[in-house]
């Protein structure tokens, strides 16, 4: 008998019990997929998350949101942005009041051009409580993928009702972002990377400071 029959035999041997065909029936879940998963603190296990990856996160009331913005690029040492169009009018302004320059991407700035701006501040699709993870899904007030990656700083507003508890329900509410066929972009930290000794570096595919307002 070679080796491979001797496994082979072994198998149908510990299989010989099993009646149902389809093994995922055989062991029950009890779990609906796209459900939240319990936890204490939604809101504040999204910033413990985010926070280990070495974002900065502040928390801070829906009315305070453009202040927060214009003081968060300022002390980043931001000079310039690139804002998504369908951003709040409030945010812009408080901004360029800051003495912040705005860039539009209408029309389409260059790659080069991009590179040469600070910073690029966008709202959100959803937060992910469980990873610390911030989704987009580049509709009006998030911009194009390349202006939320090329830029050294990316400035993020997640609103609290965007928050879920794990990636499934994420994926829930993603749906439509999906089914129109729109880019998305999962942001875990700012970007890193590190080599076969552990050397961490930082910015190499994306920003390399990433600033998040909680809007409660």
């Amino acid at each position: 008998m070679s080796a491979r029959d001797e496994v082979l035999g072994r198998i149908r041997s510990a299989l010989a019990d099993v009646v149902q065909p389809d093994p995922e029936l055989d062991v029950p879940i009890p779990w609906t997929y796209r459900q939240p998963t319990p936890m204490p603190d939604v809101l504040a296990q999204f910033v413990e998350q985010t926070q280990d990856y070495r974002a900065v996160v502040e928390r801070v009331p829906a009315a305070g949101v453009a202040d927060a913005c214009a003081r968060l690029l300022t002390t980043s040492g931001v000079r310039s942005v690139v804002l998504p169009p369908g951003l709040d009018a409030s945010w812009r302004a408080a901004i360029e009041a800051a003495g912040i320059a705005v860039h539009s991407d209408d029309p389409v700035l260059s790659r080069q051009e991009l590179d040469g701006i600070d910073g690029v501040v966008t709202a959100a699709t959803v937060g992910i409580a469980e990873t610390g993870t911030i989704v987009l899904d580049h509709g009006d007030d998030q911009g194009r993928r390349a202006t939320t990656l090329l830029p050294d700083t990316h400035l993020v507003v997640v609103r609290a009702d965007q928050v879920v508890s794990d990636v499934p329900e994420a994926v829930g509410r993603l749906g439509v972002a999906i089914a129109a066929g729109r880019p998305l972009t999962w942001i875990s930290g700012p970007s890193a990377t590190s080599d076969i000794e552990l050397s961490r570096v930082e910015g190499v595919h994306g920003p390399r400071t990433l600033l998040v307002i909680l809007a409660e």
